[in-house]
């Protein structure tokens, strides 16, 4: 995809999208962070009003959908021919959230392990990791933790995002999808990561999680920056008070009109 192209008026976000389950999300607050708010709106901070992009990984086994999830959100398309991705592909995909150009890449990685070291080499620097399983298959939810370890092997766990994304909804009876919905919401717990439940066949969740991904990326990554942007720089007043967490102190900084 053009990253130039306009922004599709259905990829414009001014809220925060919510979550699937409450009880499988770390992230519950209904509306952006304050500060980010109002860094959009002021453009505040050096890059915040600037094009973004937050690179996200898609991982898994073998055939429990990662590919059609992709597409069925960058394309709208599904194809029930299945064709095992070699190495990694990716997707670009553009959203405008507060105001601001953002963009999510999406890399695609291989679930055959003879191809795993070859899409590991692509896993670093990710902002948020998605680890799908297939709903109708117990094994592969075993297996997303080991997916998980992999991936952050090259990634700051303190620093990335993770959803636990269960495909093939379409094929589950309610019986069978509440049984594999408890163990996956105790999976998404321990892992801490929120979970969310999908179809690429019938597009069910889809747009809503991929929504949900992007703005909480924007969200991480804006406040990343007003942190960095908050630094201590050389120049700065040192403050030493043993009743203020604050120890810096820039005296040519003004107050935000908006937000601390």
């Amino acid at each position: 995809m053009n990253i130039l192209a306009p922004v599709r008026r259905d990829r414009v976000l001014a809220e925060l999208p919510q979550c699937l389950r409450k009880e499988a999300a770390l992230h519950v607050h209904k509306d952006f962070h304050p500060r980010v708010t109002c860094a959009c709106q002021e453009h505040r901070t050096g890059t915040v009003g600037r094009f973004k992009i937050s690179k996200v990984i898609v991982v898994g086994d073998l055939s429990v959908g990662k590919t059609c999830l992709i597409n069925r959100f960058c394309k709208d398309t599904f194809d029930k021919n299945y064709k095992a991705t070699i190495g990694v592909d990716f997707e670009m995909e553009r959203f405008e959230v507060l105001g601001v150009p953002f963009s999510l890449q999406l890399w695609d990685t291989a679930g055959q392990e003879r191809f795993k070291c070859i899409a590991s080499t692509y896993y670093r620097g990710a902002q948020a990791i998605i680890i799908v399983f297939n709903l109708n298959d117990v094994a592969s939810l075993e297996h997303t933790k080991q997916w998980l370890a992999d991936a952050l092997k090259e990634n700051d766990p303190s620093s990335v995002l993770l959803f636990l994304v269960g495909s093939k909804k379409d094929l589950s009876t309610p019986a069978q999808y509440v049984l594999m919905e408890k163990d996956a919401l105790k999976v998404a717990q321990e892992i801490k990561a929120e979970y969310w439940a999908v179809s690429s066949l019938t597009g069910e969740n889809v747009r809503e999680f991929f929504f949900r991904v992007a703005a909480l990326t924007f969200e991480a990554n804006v406040l990343a920056e007003l942190e960095k942007s908050g630094a201590r720089r050389i120049g700065d007043v040192v403050r030493i008070n043993s009743d203020d967490s604050n120890l810096y102190l820039t005296t040519s900084k003004k107050k935000p009109t908006c937000c601390p």
